[in-house]
């Protein structure tokens, strides 16, 4: 494992529930796998006034409730050492000249070489550039004596036009190289295992384009609905808070073309082109393209479940969106004329998120089913959570007299690894920070063309009340209205091995 330079993480929103449930623990993995650099500190900035040693204290507490993925806690306090805390409000400009004094008396006292620092924006989208601005006025940018980088959350952005503004306010002080736009699912083990899957296997790649593939399908379901979060929900919908960052990265992911190299400026190049090339939705064909819907109450395995508008913080006569499904197409040589199916929703039966790639079927078929059906296609299912793993579907004759075809799978399960368990997704992130990996963080280009391919869909929403908001009962798979997406009477793939009524762990 690669170790980073020496460095302190300054951790703003250090006393929020980021820090508490993801950040703390997967950097106290890092540390107990002997992955973060000596010497290292770790500076907690908040509006609340906290010492040290209460800080200290905080972060073994949230270990012991949210950390160790279920692994006995071991060497808590050398860990919990490395922890300092600076009371500052990101919105003071007058506060930063503190900072940058606790900052320089931490990096002599630890005698660091280098003065280098990662900035980890865990605040409001509101509060970037204000922080952005303080970081730089008192010099805290400057990499004349070290390298200076910031991680910053999503949203990037509530449209197309603060997407931009955000990034030219973030770009005014910092270099592109040194911002890091960070999307969780991008540091999914599963995701990242994607290129590995395309461009390290010989037998695929040949395969992978328009002439073999017939259609992609990219779900995510959730089975919770917005749970305390509905006053930030309601303002944002699913296509903002899934489609235009973490499906349509992964997306790209699945269709971009070979890196001329496997670093962060060609593999970004890449998919930075994919999200160029998808085709715009437009007001005028927006019916045939998206279906949106919003759960509805309903008894789910013996629970009552509310409708979207009886969750709180969310408007009575809210039109917000909790399910979209799209038909995109992507406008290249690979892609051209294939269709691109997406969905994600709330309060759908089960909780996860795959990929399903489905190939053509033979040009000329001399098999059937024993039911005298054609065989079906060959699939291969690259499934992100649950139940991680890889699974290739295809036709093998049945044991018996003739020629009947039966579909069988060939799978991997990343949980058959047991001596190898996965890393988080912040653990890979926050890793990849201290190195200057940014391969799996966000171009800013990248994600301007990802709110160029949502707005125009925002756009019509918001215009035109004909078009239709459908109602879906809490525990289905979205709006009937959904297979109308597909041509020649095609739907989504049904995700789960085991699922039938219970709900449960959906198996691949």
């Amino acid at each position: 494992m690669r170790q980073a330079q020496p460095a302190i993480l300054a951790l703003f929103g250090a006393t929020g529930d980021l820090a508490k449930r993801k950040l703390i623990p997967a950097l106290y993995d890092l540390h107990r796998k002997g992955a973060l650099p000596r010497p290292f500190l770790i500076l907690g900035l908040g509006r609340k006034p906290v010492s040290d040693a209460d800080f200290a204290a905080q972060a073994g507490a949230a270990l012991a409730r949210f950390g160790a993925g279920g692994e006995e806690l071991r060497d808590v306090e050398p860990f919990t050492r490395l922890f300092r805390y600076q009371q500052l409000d990101p919105a003071d400009s007058q506060a930063y000249a503190a900072l940058a004094e606790r900052m320089a008396t931490l990096w002599e006292e630890s005698r660091m070489e280098t003065r280098n620092a990662l900035f980890y924006l865990a605040l409001p989208p509101s509060l970037y550039a204000p922080t952005a601005d303080g970081l730089h006025a008192v010099g805290l940018a400057d990499q004349s004596d070290g390298w200076r980088r910031m991680i910053v959350e999503k949203p990037f952005g509530e449209d197309l036009a603060s997407g931009v503004a955000l990034n030219r306010n973030l770009l005014e002080r910092f270099e592109e190289r040194q911002i890091y736009r960070i999307d969780h699912y991008l540091g999914k083990e599963t995701v990242q295992n994607i290129l590995a899957l395309r461009f390290a296997n010989a037998i695929f790649e040949p395969v992978w384009n328009r002439s073999h593939i017939s259609h992609l399908e990219v779900t995510a379901a959730e089975t919770i609905g917005v749970e305390d979060r509905g006053g930030y929900f309601d303002g944002a919908g699913i296509l903002r808070d899934m489609v235009q960052n973490h499906l349509l990265q992964v997306l790209a992911t699945v269709t971009m073309e070979p890196p001329v190299a496997f670093d962060a400026a060609a593999v970004r190049n890449e998919t930075a082109k994919v999200l160029q090339s998808l085709r715009p939705i437009t007001a005028e064909n927006i019916h045939e393209h998206v279906v949106r819907g919003q759960y509805l109450s309903a008894n789910v395995r013996g629970d009552d479940l509310a409708a979207y508008r009886d969750e709180g913080g969310v408007a009575p006569e809210s039109r917000t969106e909790t399910f979209v499904a799209i038909r995109a197409h992507i406008d290249n040589w690979r892609w051209g004329g294939i269709p691109i199916y997406i969905r994600s929703g709330k309060r759908l039966p089960t909780r996860v998120t795959e990929v399903a790639v489905h190939f053509r079927q033979p040009p000329h078929q001399f098999f059937q089913r024993a039911d005298g059906a054609a065989p079906g296609a060959n699939r291969l299912i690259i499934r992100i959570q649950p139940d991680e793993g890889i699974l290739v579907e295809f036709g093998l004759k049945t044991p018996a007299a003739g020629f009947q075809i039966q579909n069988v799978g060939m799978d991997f399960h990343y949980s058959d690894l047991g001596e190898s368990p996965i890393p988080s997704a912040y653990e890979r992130l926050l890793l990849d920070g201290l190195l200057g990996d940014a391969t799996l963080f966000a171009r800013s280009d990248a994600v301007e063309w990802g709110w160029r391919f949502v707005q125009p869909i925002l756009d019509a929403w918001a215009t035109d009340p004909e078009i239709p908001l459908y109602g879906y009962p809490a525990g289905t798979w979205g709006p009937p209205e959904t297979k109308t997406l597909f041509k020649e009477g095609g739907e989504f793939r049904y995700p789960c091995r085991n699922l039938t009524t219970d709900g449960g762990y959906c198996a691949l």
